[in-house]
């Protein structure tokens, strides 16, 4: 870790006490005319949009919300609910794959059941998967998101580059960039989660553009990390980097950090979350053109294919002691205009789709691709247990201080998905 991490570390304990004692300022059975929210950092322009409406709505109602950054969100969440000082309302990943996610949290009972709310019958087919067990309708999906290449028209002018439609073309943006006296892609990969999101963005493409089932197929015994794209896409990650395609310390550069680095025109750009798009416009200014783009891992562009799914989504505590507004502010969040104000601002796609949301045209290329079936679902919301993910992101961790190879990586994985 760079030298910073002391200081990290500091960040990360106030946090983390500022959660504790946010949410637990009140009992679970304790009601109040104060809703209490706990939201992911990135989705913070998102949910003061709709936070600002819903007050508006409710005259004489306050909502604290109490903002963290996905590693201590998940790790202190847990905590809270099982101690009866959780929030009212709160982010909740779909599916399944980490400490904060459906399948983990409501088998402990920490969800309210929210099938009979108006919202719960428009959720589209295809993110039922992902945010019902046993048919029961369990959050409210917030956004639609994507990862991929986010970047600056102006940075990519400058360099005299054009957005890469294949691999070559992608390695060899790397060197215009350097000449330029930028990066091409920041990378904040002293930031555990941002680590994966590399990797999403290749395998989806080495891996499951020639074999969609790969997850079902994973499920069953048939395949393993091992023997699948999954090494080719490390391998590529490996390979941008020796190509100087990223930040030159990954591994002393944050989340927070790389997006500065990308707003200030150091970088061309990031590979990152949607949502990501709002907090690089915040720092760079309303004009700032930002685009999205896939990121290619092949010579064959008809191949590429980008990671997309149900990303931000809220559950409501099960022992909440304001429900009564808690649930009014869940059937805000799946309305037509809670879906349009999270993700106007938030720069992303509602999750429950309507004709009166107008697309930003940064996710023109996520549309597309959602449009035309060349989406892939994030991989983590489909493995059984928290532990792949974790341990991804300790692997590439390791991968970039050179401490391990992709062959350990693999085995690795494929040791935490055979986990119980």
């Amino acid at each position: 870790m760079s030298s910073s991490k002391r200081a990290l570390v500091g960040a990360a304990i106030a946090v983390t006490a500022l959660l504790l004692s946010a949410c637990g300022s009140g009992s679970a059975g304790s009601k109040s005319d104060t809703l209490r929210v706990a939201a992911n950092a990135t989705d913070r322009a998102a949910m003061d949009a709709v936070v600002a409406a819903f007050k508006q709505e409710n005259a004489g109602v306050e909502v604290n919300v109490t903002y963290a950054d996905t590693d201590q969100l998940q790790s202190t969440l847990r905590t809270q609910l099982s101690s009866g000082t959780g929030p009212d309302v709160f982010t909740v990943w779909p599916g399944n794959g980490n400490p904060g996610a459906l399948l983990v949290l409501q088998p402990a009972g920490y969800l309210a059941d929210l099938s009979d709310r108006p919202f719960a019958v428009n959720i589209p087919g295809g993110a039922r998967a992902v945010t019902q067990i046993d048919h029961k309708t369990y959050i409210v999906p917030a956004n639609y998101s994507g990862i991929g290449f986010i970047y600056t028209q102006k940075a990519l002018d400058e360099i005299g580059g054009q957005e890469p439609k294949t691999w070559d073309e992608l390695i060899a943006l790397c060197g215009k960039a350097r000449a330029g006296g930028k990066v091409l892609l920041a990378l904040g990969n002293q930031t555990p989660w941002v680590t994966q999101l590399v990797t999403y963005a290749l395998v989806a493409t080495t891996n499951y553009a020639d074999n969609p089932q790969f997850a079902q197929d994973m499920a069953e015994g048939k395949k393993k990390f091992a023997d699948s794209g999954w090494k080719t896409a490390l391998e590529k990650y490996l390979d941008l980097d020796k190509a100087k395609c990223f930040s030159d310390q990954p591994l002393g550069t944050s989340y927070e950090t790389s997006l500065k680095d990308v707003a200030q025109g150091k970088a061309v750009g990031v590979v990152q979350v949607a949502s990501s798009l709002a907090a690089v416009r915040t720092e760079a200014g309303e004009g700032a053109d930002l685009r999205m783009a896939a990121l290619p891992a092949d010579n064959d562009a008809t191949k590429t294919r980008m990671p997309g799914a149900v990303s931000a989504a809220y559950g409501v505590n099960a022992k909440s002691g304001n429900r009564e507004l808690a649930m009014k502010f869940a059937d805000f969040l799946g309305s037509e205009k809670g879906q349009n104000l999270y993700n106007e601002k938030g720069g992303t796609l509602p999750a429950i789709p309507n004709l009166g949301f107008k697309v930003d045209p940064a996710l023109q290329a996520l549309d597309q691709h959602l449009r035309n079936g060349t989406t892939v679902p994030f991989m983590d919301q489909l493995w059984p247990n928290p532990k792949v993910q974790q341990e991804h992101f300790t692997q590439v961790q390791k991968l970039f201080s050179g401490s391990t190879t992709v062959d350990e990586v693999l085995a690795a994985l494929d040791k935490a998905y055979a986990a119980k």
